[in-house]
């Protein structure tokens, strides 16, 4: 992080002088002044802008240049006042809320500036913190201070996100920060360097001001957040000036959003079948509080002969010096309740209208001044105060931000909705399986009974048969023996009366009552027969019952299945109900002023967050730490892991120690560059292919490590990787190792013969923005390496026209020349002008359309270099000026 020489002189009089002042202990938290009620939840609190002074301590020019001057101002902080000397009898004295020494320390500082402020965002408000001043007088040390060396000097920043932190609970609330930058009334994302012309969006309906275009990166932990403003500084512009050593270019906003859930306010989801009518009518969606906290730590005012600045540095100056007019012009507006406050001057004043006035600003305010103590800056000292007296008479109406979470409560039910359709098929799964036992044990024994009826009914009359067919063989066998015996007595006396004998007719009797009782037990059997037969038909009929009560059982389950699915319809109903509720709500909510909730998550996340165990006290060790403790032939022997995950840790971590140049020799003599390209070739996982990728593009930032690359095949392995990936991340690192390799004027022709330029030009088949910006990059390289070769007299091919027409590059060149993003827009233009610089291209880029791109670049472009390239390049070109004649173009 830059650290202003301002910032360096309060460390040094912390360290060599003891404090006079004591801080006070910190102050119990509040209670919100707003309510909680669902029809008070927009109601407004006035609240000034609450202004405090902080005076530096001299630094070390200032103590020899102004050893026999006393300082211009004095301060009394007991009474909250300050004197500005005119001359060493007459002063001017003014008075601030807070009044803050060069001795009073960060924390000190951030209790009497920040901390209402951010007390007020956990409740639910829109809070600002902002820093003004001359630049080196501290502005930067007292909000961005990291505090890395010395834990006391933490600045605003930090100290909000760690009260924040400790506040909310991150299983139920939520924390997003934004880090940008407004650089050349050009606001860029600190977070996304490729991201630097995000667009301001202004509600037409409530004037809420958003930017829907910048990086939102939830945040979980201190270090990670400290990761991301360590970035963002990496990012910021910075100068040397006269006033100090490294000056802000720019003015430095960081947005935290704060969504909290209101306890107490939810109803519970009963899970009994029989309710849910009832319990569907008593829910109510959760409440959510939403605060946003925005610190601005402006670029400082300068004046042009004391800080000497030229060339750039002087335009930046200028721009700067213009927001910060404007923004004076809006504070004095608002402090004479003027009917009209230019907020649309400046891109700084919009950004801030939620921080200033009655009717647009919403925010509970804090504005801290900075000055020096030099008397040669007296003039700059008072034109800060005279902004702080201003600003001190601007007052704000404060809205607490409360909405009902509609979202959460769509999610409750739709989750309880899929239990009770769950519940409702396993019941009638089960239920179908028991009918269909019963049915088939009840036919079962059906068929079984009437099987052993047939079958005994079968064997009686078998029986039964038989015997008849016996008694009657035997009864015909005993007629024929009487009456033969009757015709053997007729024959002998024909006269005589046939007499039969006493032992004859007692035989006789005995077989008659032998088959009068046969005949009996006959009956016998046929009537016990008979009362089988019956009680079968009557278990028949009592299965039939049965049967019959099961066919009830299942009529009464399918009303019942009835019931629940009409149960099902009114909740999918009422569902819907509450979902046209939750929009109608919504739209309300933004006619009564309250934000859009800026969406979408970053993948920066996962660049910042480490997959290293936490250490004993709760933090996550750094890859620095991570880098010393284990050893860097450690970290690259675990590229060769069999487990699948310690490579993809491993690999990440080899990334993030590649970002730093510093330890870009090492990990290449350690062998780190030959392990990272065996993983393109021999793993199949896209992770390990992406940050691989994104390893070696930061290794082939470096010349040497360009050509070890090559050498070790690189190309062809990126190649092979370009060819086979899918995901847009992984074409983009792929794109950007290839794109720092085309800048290498030494491997332009083995980069082609080796199908690097078929590679860029194969990943546009994926639409992502990322990936085009990468191709482009990589072709304006090489065009440009071309280009300076033509001039030098190296022609690469015998036909002297440029590799990337010969590959057929040139179609999407002009197809994409005016590219809606920036990133890739710009590169193509400069690809185009170093095309267009060697006369034997001419005329390929006349047929393909290429010369009207020219022609507009040279009119439109907004960059003044490449402006002036282009319209050199059609002056001076033979070819192009001839065309020009002959399709009469006036140029």
């Amino acid at each position: 992080m830059a650290t202003s020489q301002g910032g360096n002189s309060y460390r040094n009089a912390r360290t060599s002088l003891k404090p006079h002042v004591k801080s006070k202990p910190s102050q119990q938290r509040r209670n919100s002044t707003g309510s909680v009620n669902g029809k008070e939840h927009a109601a407004a609190v006035p609240g000034r802008v609450r202004v405090a002074v902080r005076l530096r301590p001299r630094n070390a020019e200032e103590s020899v240049a102004d050893a026999d001057f006393a300082d211009c101002v004095e301060l009394q902080p007991e009474l909250k006042r300050l004197k500005l000397r005119k001359n060493n009898w007459d002063a001017d004295t003014y008075e601030f809320d807070e009044v803050l020494t060069e001795f009073s320390s960060q924390k000190r500082v951030y209790e009497v500036v920040a901390r209402p402020v951010v007390e007020s965002v956990l409740d639910g408000y829109n809070g600002t913190i902002m820093a003004y001043g001359q630049t080196g007088t501290g502005k930067t040390y007292t909000l961005g201070r990291l505090g890395e060396e010395d834990n006391a000097a933490r600045g605003i920043m930090v100290r909000a996100m760690e009260d924040i932190l400790a506040d909310v609970s991150l299983d139920t609330d939520s924390v997003s920060v934004s880090y940008l930058q407004l650089y050349m009334e050009t606001i860029q994302d600190l977070l996304d360097p490729a991201n630097d012309n995000i667009t301001i969006v202004e509600d037409p309906k409530t004037g809420d001001v958003s930017l829907p275009g910048a990086s939102l990166v939830d945040i979980r932990d201190k270090q990670s957040f400290v990761e991301l403003l360590r970035l963002g500084e990496a990012h910021r512009f910075a100068a040397n000036t006269k006033l100090n050593t490294e000056s802000s270019r720019s003015h430095a906003i960081l947005m935290v959003h704060v969504k909290r859930s209101v306890k107490g306010r939810d109803a519970a989801l009963s899970s009994e079948n029989g309710n849910h009518s009832h319990v569907v009518k008593s829910i109510k969606p959760p409440l959510v509080r939403k605060g946003k906290l925005v610190v601005v730590d402006l670029a400082g005012s300068e004046r042009i002969d004391k800080s000497g600045s030229e060339g750039h540095t002087l335009e930046e100056a200028k721009s700067i010096n213009l927001s910060l007019s404007a923004l004076g012009k809006c504070i004095n507006a608002l402090a004479e309740n003027s009917a009209h406050v230019p907020f649309r001057d400046s891109k700084l004043t919009r950004l801030l209208r939620d921080s200033f006035g009655v009717l647009t600003g919403t925010a509970r305010t804090s504005l801290v001044i900075t000055i020096g103590p030099s008397p040669r800056h007296r003039g700059e000292t008072a034109s800060t105060i005279m902004f702080g007296q201003r600003a001190m008479k601007v007052e704000n109406m404060v809205k607490l931000k409360e909405e009902f979470d509609y979202k959460s409560l769509s999610r409750r039910l739709d989750i309880e909705l899929d239990k009770l359709i769950v519940e409702h098929e396993r019941q009638q799964k089960t239920f179908e399986d028991e009918i269909e036992r019963l049915a088939t044990e009840a036919q079962h024994r059906i068929s079984e009974a009437e099987r052993n009826y047939v079958d005994s009914l079968e064997k009686e009359r078998s029986k039964y048969q038989k015997d008849y067919m016996e008694s009657i063989k035997k009864l015909e066998e005993q007629f024929v023996m009487n009456q033969r015996k009757n015709e053997e007595s007729h024959m002998k006396s024909s006269g005589e009366i046939p007499r039969v004998s006493a032992e004859e007719l007692a035989d006789l009797k005995k077989m008659l009552q032998k088959e009068t009782h046969l005949r009996k037990a006959a009956e016998g059997e046929v009537n016990n027969l008979k009362n089988q037969v019956a009680e079968l038909k009557k278990s028949e009929a009592s299965g039939k019952s049965e049967i019959l009560k099961l066919h009830n059982m299942l009529e009464d389950k399918e009303g019942q299945k009835e019931k629940l699915e009409g149960e099902i319809a009114i909740l999918q109903s009422q569902l819907l109900q509450l979902n046209l509720q939750a929009d109608e709500t919504r739209r309300q909510l933004d006619r009564d002023g309250l934000e859009k909730e800026m969406g979408g998550l970053n993948s920066l996340t996962s660049q910042v967050k480490h997959q290293q165990q936490a250490s004993g006290n709760g933090e996550k060790p750094s890859i620095a730490k991570l880098f010393e403790q284990v050893g860097l032939q450690k970290i690259l022997s675990l590229l060769e892991a069999e487990d699948a995950d310690v490579r993809i840790h491993a690999v990440k971590v080899v990334a993030n120690l590649a970002a730093e140049e510093t330890n870009q020799g090492k990990i290449v003599e350690a062998g780190g560059l030959t392990s990272l390209l065996n993983l393109l070739k021999s793993s199949h996982d896209e992770t390990i292919h992406r940050v691989a990728a994104g390893a070696i593009a930061n290794l082939a930032m470096n010349e040497t490590n360009q050509e070890l690359i090559m050498a070790q095949g690189g190309i062809s392995l990126l190649s092979m990787t370009a060819a086979n990936a899918e995901d847009p991340q992984t074409l983009r690192m792929v794109a950007g190792a290839i794109a720092n390799l085309c800048g290498n004027d030494k491997l332009q022709t083995k980069l082609r013969s080796e199908g690097g330029i078929k590679a860029l030009l194969g990943m546009v088949r994926c639409r992502h923005p990322d990936v085009h910006a990468q191709v482009a990059r990589g072709i304006a390289n090489f065009a440009k390496c071309e280009s300076r070769a033509s001039s030098q007299g190296n022609l690469w091919t015998k036909s002297g026209r440029s590799f990337l027409i010969e590959d057929g590059a040139l179609p999407w060149i002009v197809q994409n020349a005016n590219n809606e993003a920036a990133s890739v827009r710009r590169h193509i233009e400069l690809a185009l002008c170093h095309l267009a610089q060697h006369e034997i291209n001419a005329r390929d880029m006349i047929s393909g359309g290429a010369l009207w791109e020219l022609v507009r670049i040279s009119r439109d472009c907004s960059r003044e270099d490449i402006k002036t390239l282009a319209h050199r390049t059609l002056v001076s070109s033979p070819t192009f000026q001839a065309e020009m004649r002959r399709l009469r173009v006036n140029y």
